[in-house]
């Protein structure tokens, strides 16, 4: 990380100032609400929301408080740690992380985490983001590839499926790292655009993420989730050919067993997560290439192309060509 955002995130805060002058626990009127305070039920060892993000803000940094021993608590807000230098450990839902330099950690609602003391040297920053900051996000990601992305945005934001958290060892990835530096960049400089750039920085992050799945890890190293990131990867990169029979072959995996899991995971067959991959990656050339219908529709696995048709008007509501049709610009027209 460039020294000059190092030489900003280092120095010690009020808050660290107190616990190296004695105070041997965290000043919790920082973070938690007043039991006396009204509102609706809440859990005394969650961390507000209204207290670290004020003024109706989205989406803000803090460096990470060192010296002290953070005991369990929740957030009822996601939050993202990446760990600009040193390392720090945590404790979530009963497994320890320990980060190291240029890791990433995704923690959703749900999330039960204790940090253990980090030292000086040891310099992390925490992104407390409210739910409602990902719908620009996953606007803006709504055309990429479905089945993987909803899989990795679901753990961080509790929709439909997945655990409550996610790491990545994102050390070598270097375009991970500049977004994270551009992300902390916008958080200290706080430019007026700072909500669309950092909107758009975390749209950038989450397409690099989504292709480096040997770099995640799962809720609690589970098997099934991590069996699931196999299979949304398998789906991903190798859907003109997939199958399940393969895959399950591949894992040493009951064919049976894994559509059981499958659906239990994502409330969809592997069926229609395959279709649903072929028919986004149609849709993609349909808008930006002049290829043939029947051309796309054997590129994408369907040899049958009335077949094709049917499952594209069953999903769009109208035909190959009608799509096409709906994105070309005035005077023109594809072939």
């Amino acid at each position: 990380m460039k020294e000059e955002l190092l030489e900003q995130l280092m120095p010690v805060t009020a808050e660290e100032e107190a616990i190296l002058n004695g105070q041997n626990s965290i000043n919790r009127s920082l973070y938690y609400r007043e039991e006396k305070a009204p509102a609706k039920s809440f859990r005394a060892d969650e961390i507000d929301a209204e207290k670290v993000l004020t003024n109706g803000k989205l989406i803000d940094m803090r460096p990470h408080t060192r010296f002290v021993h953070f005991p369990k608590h929740t957030h009822n807000y996601v939050e993202f740690v990446y760990m600009c230098r040193g390392s720090t450990t945590h404790i979530i839902d009963g497994t320890r992380i320990v980060l190291k330099e240029g890791d990433l950690l995704f923690m959703n609602q749900h999330a039960e985490q204790e940090i253990l003391p980090a030292s000086k040297d040891d310099i992390a920053v925490n992104f407390m983001i409210l739910p409602q900051f990902f719908d620009s996000v996953l606007k803006n990601m709504e055309n990429e590839s479905g089945s993987l992305r909803d899989f990795l945005i679901s753990c961080l934001t509790d929709r439909d499926m997945g655990g409550n958290y996610l790491y990545f060892d994102a050390a070598d990835i270097l375009p991970v790292q500049n977004l994270m530096e551009n992300m902390i960049w916008i958080m200290l400089k706080e430019p007026l655009s700072r909500r669309t750039l950092s909107q758009h920085t975390i749209t950038l992050l989450f397409l690099t993420l989504i292709d480096q799945v040997s770099h995640v890890h799962a809720a609690g190293n589970s098997y099934e989730q991590n069996l699931m990131l196999k299979l949304l990867n398998y789906i991903d990169t190798g859907y003109r050919s997939a199958s399940l029979s393969e895959f399950a072959a591949r894992e040493g995996e009951d064919v049976y067993t894994l559509s059981r899991l499958i659906k239990r995971k994502t409330g969809r067959t592997f069926k229609d997560l395959l279709i649903e991959k072929r028919l986004l990656q149609a849709d993609y050339l349909l808008k930006n290439t002049t290829l043939p219908v029947g051309d796309i529709a054997l590129s994408v696995g369907y040899e049958n192309t009335s077949y094709f048709h049917r499952l594209f008007r069953e999903s769009y509501g109208m035909s190959p060509r009608e799509r096409r049709l709906c994105q070309i610009p005035a005077g023109g027209e594809h072939a």
